[in-house]
């Protein structure tokens, strides 16, 4: 019986953690990193290194420079960025952030690797959804980042720095049905 209830709570061990691959103001030095630090201290979250996605997406900046990885695999650049372990607790603290049930951005599997010829790492990141992917990849003009960057960063407005009257949906609606500036 010993040797049957081990393997199980290994097995739990190892389903606690959700790998979380971090590209925009969640990394170390942008405007939501709190959270993960917040997350870290409570011990529902660990930082594993500096990851860049296997595959080409496209990561670009929508309305006051919010970042946003677009589920188009094979567009764009493969994309920098930090991976997370994180607890359940620590998920559904990120889904809130990100508006997984607003519509804001959906959590969607991505292979990562710490460097060219690295071994892979499943992992889930926070890509806009669906809804207005591809809308902002077009609006972008098809260009992509590999990173985002303080320069990049330049001009981002907090969540309660932007027009209360409409919704974070509405404010991408209108970002992407405005021209492009060059």
């Amino acid at each position: 019986m010993g040797a049957d209830t081990m393997p199980m709570a290994e097995k739990k061990t190892k389903t606690t953690t959700t790998m979380v691959f971090t590209y925009g103001t969640l990394k170390r030095g942008f405007s939501n990193h709190g959270l993960i630090e917040d997350l870290v201290r409570a011990g529902d979250a660990s930082y594993v290194g500096a990851f860049r996605t296997r595959d080409p997406y496209p990561l670009v900046c929508g309305p006051y420079r919010v970042p946003f990885l677009l589920n188009l695999p094979g567009s764009g650049d493969r994309v920098w960025g930090e991976l997370y372990a994180v607890s359940p607790r620590g998920v559904s603290r990120m889904d809130e952030l990100e508006g997984t049930r607003r519509g804001h951005y959906e959590r969607l599997p991505v292979a990562v690797a710490p460097g060219e010829g690295e071994e892979e790492v499943a992992a889930e990141a926070y890509y806009a959804h669906r809804s207005y992917a591809e809308d902002l990849w077009r609006r972008n003009g098809k260009r992509g980042l590999s990173a985002y960057s303080e320069r990049e960063a330049r001009g981002y407005v907090k969540r309660k720095e932007r027009p209360q009257d409409l919704t974070f949906l509405q404010q991408i609606r209108i970002f992407v049905s405005s021209s492009a500036a060059n």
